[in-house]
């Protein structure tokens, strides 16, 4: 209880001076006996406990002679350890204990350099989650590029981090610029550096190729040192910062071209970081003529992929299937694979063009593949009715899962539907289905009504011969007389 500092002036008083009793002074200046005993310094001070003995203390020397040898040796490592050994604690007061007495890292200083103009890239990849794709999902990254004078930025979403992604990112990256630096600075990833043994690197053989195109030497930072690469690296933060930030990717498409965007009108468009009175875009206009110059012929951006075709006239790559033509059947082939498209080779021609999927287990079949193999194969127009169906109506799909969902007879539903493909023709059979799939209807007798609807608007006759069948056979009908007959 505290008194104001008069009362505890009276009260020293009248213990010392005056010698007054304790209860005395309390009854008289009306406060608690302990207020006096503890303003005269009377009262009862408690003995200290004996101090607990720590259980650390039989091991704190080895644990401080281990942390001078290995100082970024974890704490659980030091349980293990010292546990063998007797320690009898928890591994939070080990914790505690470990890091009073860790050696701390000494401070480290860099040397701020700045790259002669057109001497210098630096590029590296950043992680932008993932994105759902047909069968699945896939990790998605960031390439970026930056010239290191200018600070101008190349970017784009790509799905892998391999060699060939790494030639085709560099090559439109550098067409972007309008030349190449002279060199060009990574990280130690598989896709550049294949080999190293401390200074001594082996890079990516297509990296090597690419270089020698442009004239220019890759070169990579120290592991574990991507300081060296602070441009990049930066650039990277300023990215996930001002563009990827409460921004949602639907596609690899989509987000390059909102991308692009960004680059060209705020990324450099902003003040360079050390020539504020130019804008980033005025130093890549003047880096641009110290540039290397483009080579005359560009490096394409395909790969030349064996995949074999089986019998069924579909070639397996990155796990889905694209269709060749059938007279490859059954043999290896040879695909043209970029990022985009997958082009089916025979020699020096193209024998078809797909649209690059990254799903998984999906299958692609182009429409003169499959013609082919109606015209080379007549007994694929009975065995393969429904595949015939999709190649007339290509949305025919939802109807099938229509009748599985009700319950229907599907092969009995499939038959009937071919006789309407055969009897309409395929013209009027796939817009009749697309009418009908654009309702709840999955009947095969509303389908037909949607032929006939379609077939009278057009004034087309139905051919006899389709409509009497093969079974009828041809006869000369001799006219009679028709007295005999009963009126």
């Amino acid at each position: 209880m505290s008194v104001p500092v008069e009362i505890e002036i009276e009260i020293r008083r009248l213990y010392f001076a005056e010698h007054w009793r304790v209860g005395t002074i309390a009854a008289q200046l009306g406060v608690h006996e302990d207020v006096v005993k503890r303003v005269t310094g009377l009262a009862e001070r408690k003995p200290s406990a004996a101090p607990r003995p720590l259980l650390i203390a039989p091991v704190a020397d080895f644990i401080t002679e281990t942390l001078e040898r290995y100082p970024r040796l974890r704490a659980t490592r030091l349980y293990d350890m010292v546990r063998d050994r007797g320690y009898q604690g928890s591994i939070r007061t080990l914790r505690k204990y470990v890091a009073t007495v860790r050696p701390k890292r000494k401070a480290k200083a860099y040397l701020r350099t700045e790259s002669l103009i057109g001497e210098q890239a630096q590029v590296d990849w950043a992680h932008a989650g993932k994105l759902r794709v047909a069968g699945g999902e896939r990790a998605v990254w960031l390439f970026v590029i930056v010239l290191s004078w200018s600070r101008a930025m190349w970017a784009e979403f790509v799905f892998e981090q391999t060699a060939d992604s790494l030639r085709r990112s560099l090559i439109r990256a550098l067409s972007f610029f309008g030349g190449s630096p002279r060199q060009w600075l990574f990280d130690n990833a598989k896709a550049v550096v294949t080999e190293r043994r401390g200074e001594a690197v082996r890079f990516h053989p297509q990296l090597l190729e690419l270089a020698g195109v442009y004239c220019a030497q890759p070169r990579v930072c120290e592991p574990r040192q991507a300081h060296q690469k602070g441009k990049v690296e930066r650039a990277i933060r300023y990215l996930r910062e001002r563009f990827l930030a409460a921004r949602t990717i639907h596609s690899i498409a989509y987000g390059n071209a909102q991308l692009g965007e960004f680059i060209h009108d705020i990324a450099h468009a902003r003040p360079h970081p050390v020539q504020r009175m130019h804008s980033v875009q005025h130093c890549l206009e003047l880096e641009r003529e110290r540039l290397l110059p483009l080579p005359d012929n560009i490096p394409s951006t395909e790969r030349l992929v064996l995949a074999s075709a089986g019998k069924d006239s579909f070639a397996h790559f990155d796990g889905n299937q694209y269709s060749v033509p059938p007279d490859l059947a059954q043999q290896v082939v040879t695909l043209g694979v970029d990022d985009r498209v997958i082009r089916v080779l025979d020699g020096e021609n193209a024998r078809g063009t797909h649209a690059r999927c990254w799903g998984k287990g999906q299958i692609f079949e182009l429409e003169e593949h499959r013609a082919q193999l109606m015209a080379e194969r007549t007994e694929a127009t009975t065995t393969k009715g429904r595949d015939r169906l999709s190649a007339a109506a290509p949305g025919i799909s939802e109807l099938f899962e229509r009748w599985v969902g009700a319950g229907r007879n599907v092969g009995s539903l499939t038959a009937r539907t071919l006789k309407l493909l055969d009897l309409y023709g395929e013209e009027i059979f796939a817009e009749s289905v697309s009418r009908l799939l654009a309702t709840d209807v999955h009947d095969i007798g509303a389908l037909a009504v949607l032929c006939e609807q379609r077939r009278r608007d057009n004034s087309e006759p139905i051919p006899v011969d389709v409509q009497l069948g093969d079974h009828v056979p041809d006869r000369d009908v001799i006219p009679h007389d028709l007295e005999n007959y009963d009126v």
